[in-house]
């Protein structure tokens, strides 16, 4: 069996499956999955400043932070949703650079391994 192909930042190598890579989606309105993770965090009309804010942010570590705040409530099911909530975004990417880079991966197993925390370590 080949080496597992561990990622997490977008400077290294295979930034590609990384949620800060920068391939946007929905029409490039997300610059990253990053960025739509974070904007779902705050549903509803009366969030949408928020939303926008985490949107135009300048980098995914911004967008995460402004994510993260405590000032505004979370969705109350944001916990039950983040998993359906990042892999339909992570599909959503366009751009033939993360197609090519997965294709090339061949049969090797494919870990993100963030150096914190583990709940979004997962083989894919």
């Amino acid at each position: 069996m080949s080496d597992p192909i561990r990622f997490y930042s977008k400077a290294a190598a295979y930034q590609e499956p990384s949620n800060f890579a920068p391939f946007g989606f929905e029409d490039d309105a997300w610059s990253t999955v990053a960025h739509y993770f974070q904007a779902q965090k705050f549903p509803g009309p009366e969030n949408a400043a928020c939303r926008e804010k985490i949107r135009a942010a300048k980098t995914p570590k911004q967008a995460k932070a402004l994510g993260r705040t405590r000032a505004i409530a979370f969705r109350p099911d944001s916990d039950d949703l983040k998993e359906s909530i990042m892999l339909g975004a992570a599909q959503e990417v366009r751009g033939d650079a993360p197609r090519e880079m997965l294709l090339a991966t061949g049969d090797r197993l494919l870990i993100e391994a963030p150096p914190f925390g583990s709940y979004w370590v997962r083989e894919f």
